[in-house]
Parts: C-alpha cells; sequence; structure tokens
C-alpha cells in the first residue's frame, strides 16, 4: 500500500502511527504541505479535496481522511483492536477523537491559518488562534476523560483516542500551549510514547523530515 502524507501533517501522524500499531508495512509518499505539492494536478485525482493522507490500497481503492482509514485499517485488521470493547466505550472513543481530529485540528491546520493571514491577519494573530483553539479544546479533552480508569485514555491499550492525541499534543508544544493542567493527557501521551509504533511514527523519525 501507499501512504501519501508529510512528517509535519497530524492526520498522516495518526495513519502512520495505526499501521505501526497493526504491524503493516507501507511505502510512504511525501508531499511537502508548505511547497503546496498537495495541490498539484497528479494528487488532486488521487485526493480532490487536497488533503493528507490519503491510502492507496493493494486493490487500488483510495481512502481518504484519517480516521476514516484507521476505522478500515481496524475492520481489515482487527488483531490489535484500536476501539474499545463495548458500545459505550467506543461512542465516547470517537467522541473525543473527533473533539480532536474535527474541532481541535480542523481548525488550526495551516490552511486555515493560512487563510487568516490571506485576510489581513498578522503571523502573531494566526500563531495566536491556533494556541487559542488548541488550548481551550484540549482543556474540553481532559475533562472528557475525568471519570476513565487506566494507563491510555480509555483503559489499558492504546485506541483511536491516543491515536490522534499524541499528534495533537505535538501541535500544542509547537505553538507553546502550556499543558501543565492536563495531567490525564499527559500520562496517556506518556504511555504511547514508551512504545515503539508511537515513537517510529514521531514526525522527526520520517524521512522527509527538515
Amino acid at each position: 500500500m501507499l501512504l501519501h502524507g508529510y512528517y509535519r501533517s497530524s492526520a498522516a501522524y495518526r495513519v502512520r502511527i495505526a499501521l505501526n500499531l497493526k504491524g503493516i508495512s507501507v511505502k510512504h509518499v511525501a508531499h511537502h504541505l508548505r511547497k503546496g505539492e498537495h495541490r498539484a494536478p497528479s494528487y488532486l485525482k488521487l485526493n480532490p479535496q487536497g488533503l493528507l493522507p490519503a491510502l492507496e490500497t493493494d486493490d487500488g481503492h483510495v481512502l481518504t481522511q484519517s480516521l476514516a482509514i484507521i476505522e478500515w485499517l481496524d475492520e481489515i485488521y482487527p488483531e490489535t483492536p484500536l476501539l474499545p470493547r463495548t458500545a459505550y466505550g467506543r461512542a465516547e472513543c470517537r467522541a473525543f477523537s473527533l473533539a480532536i481530529a474535527a474541532e481541535i485540528h480542523a481548525v488550526q491546520n495551516l490552511k486555515v491559518l493560512n487563510r487568516l493571514k490571506a485576510m489581513g491577519h498578522s503571523e502573531a494573530d494566526a500563531q495566536a488562534w491556533a494556541h487559542d483553539v488548541i488550548a481551550e479544546g484540549l482543556v474540553a479533552c481532559e475533562a472528557l476523560l475525568a471519570n476513565q480508569a487506566g494507563t491510555f485514555c480509555f483503559g489499558d491499550r492504546p485506541t483511536l483516542a491516543d491515536i490522534c492525541l499524541v499528534p495533537q499534543l505535538y501541535n500544542a508544544r509547537r505553538f507553546k500551549v502550556d499543558l501543565t493542567s492536563m495531567p490525564k493527557l499527559l500520562a496517556s501521551e506518556a504511555a504511547c510514547l514508551a512504545m515503539p509504533a508511537f515513537a517510529d511514527a514521531a514526525p522527526e523519525r520520517q524521512a522527509d523530515a527538515e
């Protein structure tokens, strides 16, 4: 399979983690976001949204949107499940994951920050926007885990929630968000980063890292 991504893309980072947890090897194809390579006509034929990642499967399908890709992987390769065992647990895990993927990351990514600057806002304004979005969202995520026990976000094994959390905390530090009031998030992150599947997916370990 081919995974189209970029070393610092949070969404591609999520899929790299999931692939590692499943023990699946893929070929990585890099598209430099800041150089606009994801808008090339050849890539737009694969993903008309021009977003990363995209996964080309062995049978010729092209899958987009990181959470959809991860859930497909979980269905096709059920070993090392990425969702909790109960229906309530799966719903809560998906809600937490979407709080990050749809509510935090979606409004602080490069596309949004570039749009803010195109509208006349300064670089400082764009950075402040991203900082505040991330900080407010992660405070809510910490609260969502208040009644959860276990080493990871939802129990004693990593799930989709942890796969979304680790890249978002990486982003949070880039934007200098104070994480000291989020002990549950930090504890889950530490447990994840002790695992090779998470550590090997880190941006700085990718072939296209700068």
